[in-house]
């Protein structure tokens, strides 16, 4: 087959970008909508691109060293990228390709003005847009001219942001080749850029336009404001008219210079509202093309608009399909369940066919579908109130939505079921019984037994079949009418103690102390746990000097060969057979467990060596008991003392036994759900290294990227899409790059809520009050567990804390998270611990400088940096 070294754009279409680069594509799928005008050109293609390179072999050497720097070390990837660039342009374009070249020119007058702009394979994807990380040149005129153009094009492909650029979205250098497209000039009236989607709100319905004099580049070099145009539903709702005083106008042979506007132009709009109205309509076409928001650069010349590039909108998050165009809201439930990383497939469809509420996915996470409860008066007020309660930042987005006009739900309290409730659920009819709780963990504990028992002879298909019937015992258990009985007992028993006793006390959050060491928190107790383990270790200074140099996770078959090993082995698998299940992410069944990495915990454990003495764990917690019965014993004596004082007192008795009845069990259920994960992994990650042994996959962690009916069919069948699995891990590290909102709307329209508050002083960070008391320390912004280095007094800044993150809490004087309410599992734990805590502070690890001094406010929800 011969190469194609120049094909005309009408020659091309939008499946040829490994031809053409994933601009030259685009702009052949541009020139086949009817109505959308596109500059006539061609594209010189990747193939002679490899082929000019080929003619220097130093590139090839270069690029190895290049692809193996360390990204940290930016001085050598800025030197290795620039002498790629001067090699490339040094070497002389081929003269059968430069006659090819001049071929295509000929078309065109000779004194024919082009523009001339990279179009790399890695370009204009769905996931990564690359905007602004090659060259363009304009009114470039002339044969040489545009050779010359051509080579600097092809050089850009390694400018050091676009190096750096790949990297952060895990593109190889050596895959990414370049192609150049060639169009004429348009030289416009004015330019600009037309978004279809809001790129700050992402919705859906609403466009952007920017708009200025002149060619676009003064736009993207940002030497002028544009004009910002909003259109909705075929009007402009929204106009701002900036004063342009400069633009960028041909130079008559070839360049551009930068030029004053006319004084009487600067303050006129560059385009009337009909010709944003019509810009807008024509965009929507692109997009109906193309599958998705567009970001699209557009020229208006003779009266009539020019498109010279469509992209996707990467940085947009996705909306979950419901099937129809009604309006919905959805809730996040990454932010109730403190974690929200983007998950792989398989971990969204297990979570889905293990969830009590159906669940929506939408990149990498899944939401709740809250329309139904928001519909009606009653639901609206339920989810609003329990919203209220739990994050503070949720209810404002829904808040937020309600009160829009062009946003409509409606409903009667009938149809809301019980979402017109809060929760739909009681637990005013269960005794306050530590006999309760024994109950419940029993028979929890026995249907995990008989799971662990049944699942042992299971593989191929059989086990499929088995794990569906397994996934609705777990729905069962999970919905057990007593066990949320029990666990909305010890939350309103909380909530009953906070509101009564700020009433007749004026005191906060007063149930923090009361809570101190509530008993049979299986999450506290983890983290107390691993003090134990810091016990049997620190004796034995052979074994502590060991773990510090553990670097994979094959260290507990060596520890037994030391001193003291054996003992600090038993102690270790001990803790791992109790919370081995446990993990970062853990409702993510694909993510690995303790049990499968027992490096992570290394650190804590040495944590706890050196910082704690031997015993901590029970000092600490008979510690936190007395705290809370001093607590107890002087609210009571408080409240004695008030006008029916003695009604008081007994009343607030009941609940302080029912509160430490009933926290506790808070968080079992979800340590009986990742108990539960835990053996549906291991007997599926047998079945994918059965896979691996066909041949079928490469690697037993692909099945990530499958979903559980998918990873079915591939035991049944012994085939598997490679092509699907390399689609899903580009999706996967692109949804790794985007920020879940608390509230998303079906109209795409992504709200995390803002805190309306006056009580927070200027320059802190508010947040949600979930742990009293107030301490100041050193901010350790910690982004990774695993990473985690802390000392005495330090404050654990994170993103969210999950039940895997409590055996750092008992080393740290507070905590701030961007994730979490009051009732979220690393608020429990910190009250439990007495850890001063404030939650849900929007970009807290961003704001926050790891080592900076800074103090947090407990009780009243916010964040001081001090330095």
């Amino acid at each position: 087959m011969s190469q194609r070294y120049v094909v005309g754009l009408d020659e091309v279409d939008a499946a040829q970008a490994a031809l053409v680069g994933g601009k030259g594509a685009q702009l052949g799928g541009l020139a086949r909508i009817e109505g959308i005008r596109v500059p006539d050109g061609f594209c010189v293609t990747t193939e002679a691109f490899r082929r000019v390179v080929a003619q220097a072999p130093s590139v090839r050497e270069l690029l190895g060293r290049l692809v193996r720097a360390d990204p940290e070390e930016q001085d050598a990837v800025r030197e290795l990228s620039a002498r790629i660039r001067r090699t490339i342009e040094d070497i002389t374009v081929p003269d059968d390709l430069a006659a090819e070249i001049g071929h295509a020119l000929a078309r065109q007058d000779e004194d024919t003005a082009y523009a001339v702009r990279s179009s790399a394979t890695a370009e204009d994807l769905p996931t990564a847009s690359f905007a602004g990380q090659q060259d363009t040149y304009v009114n470039v005129v002339g044969h040489e001219a545009v050779l010359r153009h051509i080579s600097r094009c092809w050089a850009s492909l390694f400018t050091e942001r676009a190096v750096v650029y790949r990297r952060r979205h895990g593109i190889d250098d050596r895959t990414v080749h370049m192609a150049v497209v060639v169009q004429r000039m348009v030289f416009p009236e004015a330019a600009g850029i037309l978004f279809t989607a809001d790129p700050v709100t992402g919705h859906r319905k609403v466009a952007t336009v920017d708009a200025g004099f002149g060619l676009g580049e003064a736009l993207v070099s940002g030497i002028v404001n544009p004009d910002v145009f909003t259109v909705r539903a075929g009007e402009v709702v929204a106009r701002t008219i900036a004063v342009k005083r400069r633009a960028v106008l041909p130079v008559p042979g070839g360049g551009t210079r930068e030029a004053a506007v006319e004084a009487e132009r600067r303050d006129k709009p560059a385009l009337t509202d009909a010709q944003a109205v019509r810009l807008v309509e024509l965009g929507r076409r692109i997009e109906a093309r193309f599958g998705g928001p567009q970001d699209i650069e557009w020229c208006l010349a003779d009266g009539d608009f020019h498109f010279v590039q469509s992209r996707p909108i990467t940085t947009l998050f996705p909306v979950p399909d419901a099937g129809d165009l009604d309006p919905r809201v959805y809730i996040s439930v990454g932010h109730q369940q403190m974690m929200t990383d983007a998950m792989r497939p398989l971990g969204i469809s297990v979570w889905q066919r293990t969830a009590m509420a159906t669940m929506h996915e939408a990149g990498g996470r899944l939401f709740v579908d809250a329309t139904r409860a928001l519909s009606t008066p009653a639901g609206r007020a339920g989810l609003l109130a329990l919203a209220g309660r739990s994050d503070p930042l949720t209810k404002d987005a829904l808040e937020t939505v309600l009160g829009r006009d062009d946003f409509v739900l409606s409903g009667t309290d009938a149809d809301a079921g019980d979402g017109g409730r809060q929760g739909g659920r009681t637990s005013a009819s269960l005794p306050t019984d530590p006999a309760v709780v024994t109950e419940l963990i029993a028979r929890n504990e026995a249907s995990l037994a008989a799971l662990e028992r049944d699942i042992q002879e299971m593989s191929g298909p059989a086990l499929f079949d088995f794990l569906l019937t397994a996934f609705e015992e777990h729905k069962r258990v999970l919905s057990d009418p007593r066990s949320m009985q029990a666990v909305m007992a010890g939350m309103e028993a909380t909530w009953w103690l906070n509101d009564h006793l700020a009433e007749w006390l004026g005191e906060k959050n007063a149930a923090d102390a009361l809570t101190l060491s509530a008993p049979g928190n299986v999450t506290s107790q983890m983290g107390l746990a691993l003090l134990d383990v810091a016990d049997v270790i620190r004796p034995y200074p052979e074994v502590v000097a060991f773990l510090g140099g553990v670097s994979d996770d094959t260290f507990l078959d060596e520890l037994a060969k030391l001193t003291g090993g054996a003992e600090a082995r038993d102690a270790i698998e001990s803790y791992l057979d109790r919370y081995g299940m446990r993990c970062v992410g853990e409702i993510d069944i694909t993510r690995p467990r303790w049990r499968e990495r027992p490096s992570t915990l290394v650190p804590v454990i040495l944590d706890n060596v050196r910082t704690f003495g031997p015993g901590a764990a029970a000092r600490r917690f008979e510690e936190g008991r007395r705290r809370a019965r001093a607590a107890e014993q002087d609210v009571l004596a408080r409240l004695r003392a008030l006008p029916d004082g003695a009604e008081k007192a007994a009343e607030t008795q009941r609940m302080i036994d029912r509160v430490r009845t009933f926290i506790g069990y808070r968080e079992y259920p979800k340590y009986g759900v990742i108990s539960r994960y835990f053996v549906y992994k291991r007997a599926l990650w047998k079945e994918a290294g059965r896979l691996v042994a066909a041949g079928v996959l490469g690697d037993p962690d692909d099945v990530c990227y499958l979903t559980f009916e998918e990873f079915h069919d591939a035991v049944r069948t012994g085939q598997v899409d490679e092509e699907l699995v390399r689609r899903r891990k580009d999706a996967h590290r692109h949804f790794r790059t985007l920020t879940p909102p608390r509230v998303l709307t079906s109209d795409g329209e992504a709200l995390s809520g803002a805190y309306r508050r006056a009580d927070v002083p200027a320059g802190a960070l508010a947040g949600v009050p979930v742990s009293a008391g107030t301490v100041e320390g050193r901010a350790r912004v910690v982004l990774d567990m695993a990473d985690a280095d802390l000392a005495a007094g330090d404050i654990l800044v994170t993103a969210f804390t999950d039940p895997s993150w409590s055996p750092l809490f008992v080393g740290i004087a507070g905590l701030v998270t961007e994730v979490g309410g009051l009732m979220t599992h690393g608020a429990v734990i910190a009250r439990e611990y007495g850890l001063p805590a404030v939650v849900g502070v929007e970009q807290a690890t961003r704001r926050i400088r790891d080592g900076q001094r800074i103090r947090v406010h407990g009780s009243d929800g916010y964040v001081e940096i001090l330095s």
